[in-house]
Formats: C-alpha cells, structure tokens, sequence
C-alpha cells in the first residue's frame, strides 16, 4: 500500500461514467466463455486470439444487460495471465471503468498515492482509437480507466472480432441487467488500509461499514466496509475476524493465495423468473433451511412478497428504509472455493441482506465443512 501525498482538484471518482468491464484471467478461456453462456444466459459478442493478431492470449467478451465480461486464457506457459492462474486459480484480475479523461484520472490516482501498473496507452485501429491506463488494487488486482469517445462501441477494442463467435446455447432468458456491486476480500487487520484507499486515492465514500458483531455466527466473523463512487460503482470489502473456527473470508485468502475479488452482485428486475431459469440451466445456489422463512416473512410483514415461491427457490428477503431487496447466492463457481455469483433484485432498499447475513454465512459454513476447511 503506497501512502498519500496532496490531492489533486478532482479524484479519479469525479471521472467515473461506470462499469466498463471486467476481466476474468482463467486456465481455460473457452471453458470458462461456454459455462458462462450455458449457466448464466450470456452472449459472446466478441473474440480475441492468434486468428485476429493477438498472440499471447484467447479472449472473450460475453454480455447481458449492461454487464460485460472478457474471459481470457493464456497461450504460452510464460504469459502473466498464466502465472496468475497459478497463483490463485480462475479469478477476476481487472475491474475496469468507463471514464470522461483517462489522463486526468491517472493522474489523480497517482498523485493522491496510486500505484501505477500502467501508464496511459493508445490502442488503434480502423474504428479509431482507445486510451486507457491501470491502477493497481488489493492483491494483484487492477482498475483500468477506459475512454471511448473515440472509439467505436460496436467493438471491445483492437484485436476483437465480432465474427464466427460461438452461437448461443438453449436455455430461457435469465434477464440480467447490471452489475449492482462487487466484493473484494482483503487480509485481516487491512480493512481500513484499503478504506483509505478508495477514499483517499480514488475520490470514493464510505457507504456502511458492518462489525464483526453484525456479520457472525456461532464459528465464524467478518467485518465490511462498503465503499462507492456517489453513483453507480458499489464495492464492499471484506476482512476475517476472530471466531472459534476458520471464516469464509480466511478460506478465501487461502485458497485464492491472497485478496481478491470474492463474488459479483447481478441485478435483474425479476428474480423469481431469473432464478428459475438459472436452474433450468444448471445453476446450483447454496440453501438455506425453511425454518428461514418463518424468521424472514416477521421481518417482512406488510410487503406482498411470492413466499412460497421465494421458499421454493431458496430466494432470501430483506428490507431497509427506503424498500426491500431480495437476492440469492449461486455456489462457487471455480475449481478453489473463490468466486461466486449473487442475483439480487431491489425494490428500492439500498442495502445489501444484512437481515441475511447469519442465514447466508450458515450456509456457507456447511459449504465449508464439506470441503474440510471450516
């Protein structure tokens, strides 16, 4: 963690149009593009690779709603892509955001203490140029600030090719629209470093911070902070806490070999319909016991929820102030228990379950006890 020195007029946040893409780095792209598609009804609208000029890598873009994914594998043994996958296994390695001025948010992250993976960088071809420059996060994570106002939006960006992608698999629509917020898990006692971070160097807010007495069960606690950028850039971040046995944030650090990305919150307007079509397609959810309902419809009472469906899907309920929220949490989907996904459909609440947590981190301890690693 590099220290902060005076801020510039403007942090980086002031830049920040929204998610641009992120980037998985995997052992086997093609894999990992087909699962992508099959399970979670994404569509491969680009491709990268030797048969369009990119030697060091195959590459694929999948979208659905407004949430963009780039897959991408390594093609020789010495690639960082394939020490990184194995380091950590599959993994998102770059979280990138859609920005007004690439070098003028470059230049805020530096200069408030940033550090700098790359420098700022053209990318040209015939749909025009793409400017863009990296900043590095937690563990071996980077943001990369991407401008493409003078860029063609019917293409990724130089290299990619829109044609003879795969076709689409069967399945029903699962009605993703946008990426609500994602998850970093950090070491302990770091929390508040990387807090900092995302204030001091990045121009972002506390949102809610979360103790260890409010996210625990009886054998295991973490603590969370979320931060944002004021907008639409939402990211909680997540430290083990003391416990009598091993938390899912420690097993994460673990088996991940350092902080990473933990899961990716998507939100779709219809949950019920995009759970059952997960399902449909192979989507495996953690669970949590029907007793959890008797519990969840007192805390709910006077909102006209589908219980039984919701029941029937493992689908958990929260409220807050300003509405309510339901969400579930898909199994981990690599090899290492990492990463996951979590659907999440709000009706005004701007919470993320805290009415959950003890439900949900139960079921992830029984995960964890299957593996041997509670």
């Amino acid at each position: 963690m590099t220290t902060t020195t005076a801020p510039s007029a403007q942090a980086p946040a002031a830049h920040l149009l929204g998610w641009d893409c992120i980037e998985f780095w995997v052992g086997n792209a093609r894999a990992m593009a087909g699962f992508l598609a099959g399970a979670f009804g994404f569509r491969c609208t680009a491709y990268a690779g030797p048969e369009t000029g990119v030697r060091g890598k195959s590459s694929y873009v999948l979208e659905q709603g407004d949430v963009r994914f780039v897959v991408s594998g390594a093609l020789d043994a010495g690639s960082p892509i394939a020490q990184h996958v194995r380091t950590h296994g599959d993994g998102v390695h770059d979280l990138a955001w859609l920005v007004d001025n690439v070098d003028a948010a470059y230049a805020a992250a530096v200069t408030r203490g940033g550090r700098i993976v790359r420098e700022p960088w053209d990318e040209t071809d015939d749909l025009g140029t793409l400017r863009l420059a990296q900043i590095g996060t937690y563990g071996e994570t980077v943001h990369t600030f991407v401008d493409r106002t003078r860029y063609d939006r019917k293409r990724l960006e130089p290299g990619y090719t829109n044609e003879n992608l795969p076709p689409a698999p069967a399945g029903p629509a699962v009605g993703v629209v946008a990426i609500d917020h994602v998850v970093g898990n950090v070491e302990k006692g770091k929390l508040d470093d990387w807090v900092h971070f995302y204030a001091e160097v990045m121009g972002f807010s506390p949102l809610v911070h979360f103790s260890d007495d409010q996210i625990s069960t009886e054998y295991s606690a973490l603590m969370s902070t979320v931060v944002w950028d004021g907008t639409k850039i939402v990211m909680p971040l997540n430290e083990p806490a003391d416990g009598l046995k091993k938390s899912q944030i420690q097993e994460y650090l673990e088996t991940y070999d350092g902080p990473g990305v933990q899961h990716i919150a998507l939100r779709t307007d219809d949950i019920v319909a995009a759970v059952d079509a997960l399902r449909a397609r192979g989507v495996r959810f953690m669970r949590v016991p029907d007793a959890y309902y008797d519990e969840a419809r007192g805390r709910l009472a006077g909102i006209d929820l589908p219980w039984d469906e919701l029941q029937r899907l493992n689908i958990l309920a929260d409220r807050d102030q300003d509405g309510y929220l339901l969400q579930i949490f898909t199994e981990t989907v690599t090899d290492r228990p990492t990463v996951f996904f979590e659907i999440i459909e709000r009706r005004g609440a701007r919470g993320f379950g805290e009415g959950n947590f003890k439900a949900l981190f139960e079921a992830i301890e029984r995960d964890q006890a299957r593996r041997g690693n509670l």
